[in-house]
């Protein structure tokens, strides 16, 4: 199965970080954010990703580019003009990097991947700044066992994203970022049916809006509770408090050895 992430927006509010790199590659624990989703992912046995990039993808291509030097202990040889890797430390991953725009919205984006997964089965699609402690095996056998064509991991946030009216199983209706408090929202972590591409016009469609709507209202849009940790990388504060968490062997969702 593979698993596209999104990767290519600018990141605003947390621009102390993404003036200079896109927000995906704001590190915790010395690592972006990017790699402990794709370690989150492999660590349930997907690893073959498609990376929607976009603001300074660039910089996204050199990190893969260059893994081994990041991963590894390097001798360089200057007289002999050679370089010799120590220890590869590689992942098991395919990495397809994918130029979405630089102001293509989220369902645009998906969009421009659809000849990556159109044949697939199904496949896992979710943004490239949040991480959690949830079952993706579990979601990915929970979607197989419904039928429906869309699977999303609804979870109560530490703030408001989009809630969810859920009724034995099913997402009866979608609003995004309402007002008010204790409903259960949109963690993304979903579980896609190529089928769902239909529903993405262009690059400025949203798929938090139209696309999720539509699912929901047509019966097809189901959810997967998470009631453990989830926490997006939207601000600094949410920044340093990941970091506190990897920093004191504490973080959630390193599930991985």
């Amino acid at each position: 199965m593979k698993a596209v992430i999104l990767a290519g927006g600018l990141g605003t509010r947390l621009s102390e970080e993404t003036a200079t790199r896109p927000k995906p590659m704001v590190e915790i624990g010395g690592k972006p954010i990017l790699w402990h989703i794709m370690k989150m992912y492999s660590h349930h046995g997907i690893n073959d990703f498609i990376v929607c990039c976009g603001y300074k993808g660039y910089l996204i291509k050199e990190y893969f580019a260059n893994y081994f030097l990041h991963m590894s202990d390097v001798t360089f040889d200057m007289q002999a003009n050679a370089m010799h890797v120590h220890e590869k430390r590689a992942e098991p991953w395919k990495v397809t990097l994918v130029d979405t725009g630089d102001h293509s919205m989220t369902g645009g984006r998906l969009r421009r991947v659809a000849d990556y997964v159109k044949d697939e089965e199904a496949f896992c699609f979710t943004y490239g700044d949040g991480v959690g402690d949830n079952d993706i095996a579990a979601s990915i056998a929970f979607h197989a066992s419904h039928g429906k064509a869309a699977t999303l991991t609804a979870t109560y946030p530490p703030g408001r994203f989009g809630a969810l009216d859920i009724h034995a199983g099913q997402v009866r209706s979608f609003k995004e970022k309402p007002r008010g408090d204790g409903a259960l929202i949109n963690g993304g972590f979903f579980v896609l049916a190529p089928k769902v591409l239909s529903l993405l016009e262009g690059d400025h469609t949203i798929w938090e809006q139209e696309p999720l709507i539509r699912l929901a209202e047509q019966g097809e849009l189901m959810a997967f509770q998470h009631h453990g940790f989830w926490q997006p990388m939207d601000t600094l504060h949410d920044k340093t408090t990941l970091e506190k968490m990897w920093a004191t062997d504490t973080a959630p969702w390193k599930k991985w050895d």
